[in-house]
C-alpha cells in the first residue's frame, strides 16, 4: 500500500490552473525526486500533500490520513489537516529558523507546542537528530552565528523531530552557496539510505540520479513522465522531458 496517495488534484491561483489532475502514489521507503522548470507545478504539488496549500479538487491520503479538498472549513476538516501535518516533514528553500532562539530551541519548539511533549523529551529527541546531522556541538548557537548548510541542517533535523513518516524537501539547496550544497544532500543521502520516504524537488540532477527510487518530470501542472533514474535520464520518452534535460546539462 502507498504511505502517500494523490488521487485527481487540481489547484488553481485565480484562473491560473496551476495543478491539473495530478494522481500519484509513494511507496513506503520509496525516493522519489520530481524535476521540471520553475512555474512547472512541483513546489506546489509538495505544498499540496500538506496543506500549505488548499487543493480546489481531489484527495490526498498520508499514512492512513485522508483528507478531501474542500472550501468548506470544518472542524472536522481541520483536524484531519492537522492529523495529516503530523505525518509529515517539510524542508523549505530558505531555513525558517526564529532567529530569537537557538539551535535546539528550534528544534524543540514544535514537538512542546504541537504535541504536548515535556521539553526534556523534546531535548533528548532533537539532539538525537542534531547528531544525525553532525551538529549536537552547536545546540546552543543561534542562527545568526550559523552557515548556510548549517541552518538548513538545523531545519531538517527540526523536521524529523517531529518524527515524520515522509519528509517533503522543496529545492533544499537552492538558496545555499555552491559549496554548502554537499553538506546538506549528503545528510539527505544518509536519510534515503536509513529508509526515510521522501518527496524531493531539486535541480541537482546528479543527486536525483543517485539518490530516487523514481523520478518525475513535471511541466505545466501535469506529470509528463516517470520512471526508474537511469530510463529518464539516459532515455526520456517524451521530447519535453528529453529537451528539459538537455538545456540543463
Amino acid at each position: 500500500m502507498p504511505i502517500v496517495k494523490v488521487s485527481n488534484l487540481d489547484k488553481y491561483f485565480g484562473r491560473l490552473h496551476v495543478l491539473k489532475n495530478i494522481s500519484l502514489e509513494v511507496a513506503e521507503r520509496e525516493v522519489v525526486v520530481i524535476i521540471g522548470r520553475s512555474g512547472s507545478g512541483k513546489s506546489t504539488l509538495l505544498r499540496c500533500i500538506n496543506f500549505l496549500e488548499e487543493p480546489d479538487n481531489g484527495m490526498i491520503e498520508v499514512d492512513g490520513i485522508s483528507v478531501p479538498a474542500t472550501h468548506r472549513k470544518t472542524r472536522e476538516h481541520n483536524q484531519q489537516v492537522h492529523d495529516l501535518r503530523l505525518k509529515t516533514g517539510m524542508v523549505f528553500q530558505e531555513f525558517n529558523l526564529f532567529p530569537h532562539l537557538n539551535v535546539i530551541e528550534n528544534i524543540i519548539e514544535a514537538p512542546v507546542t504541537v504535541k504536548k511533549m515535556s521539553k526534556e523529551q523534546a531535548s533528548e529527541i532533537g539532539m538525537r537528530f542534531l547528531e544525525k546531522v553532525g551538529l549536537a556541538a552547536k545546540r546552543s548557537e543561534f542562527p545568526a552565528r550559523l552557515s548556510g548548510g548549517q541552518k538548513q541542517r538545523v531545519a531538517i533535523a527540526r523536521a524529523l523531530a517531529m518524527e515524520p513518516r515522509v519528509m517533503l524537501f522543496d529545492e533544499p539547496t537552492s538558496a545555499l552557496d555552491p559549496e554548502l550544497i554537499g553538506e546538506v544532500l549528503n545528510v539527505m543521502k544518509q536519510l534515503a539510505k536509513e529508509g526515510m520516504t521522501m518527496a524531493i524537488v531539486t535541480h541537482e540532477m546528479s543527486f536525483a540520479r543517485e539518490v530516487a527510487d523514481r523520478v518525475i518530470y513535471m511541466d505545466e501542472g501535469c506529470i509528463i513522465e516517470q520512471g526508474e533514474p537511469e530510463k529518464i535520464f539516459a532515455a526520456p520518452a517524451d521530447p519535453r522531458t528529453k529537451q528539459f534535460l538537455e538545456r540543463i546539462r
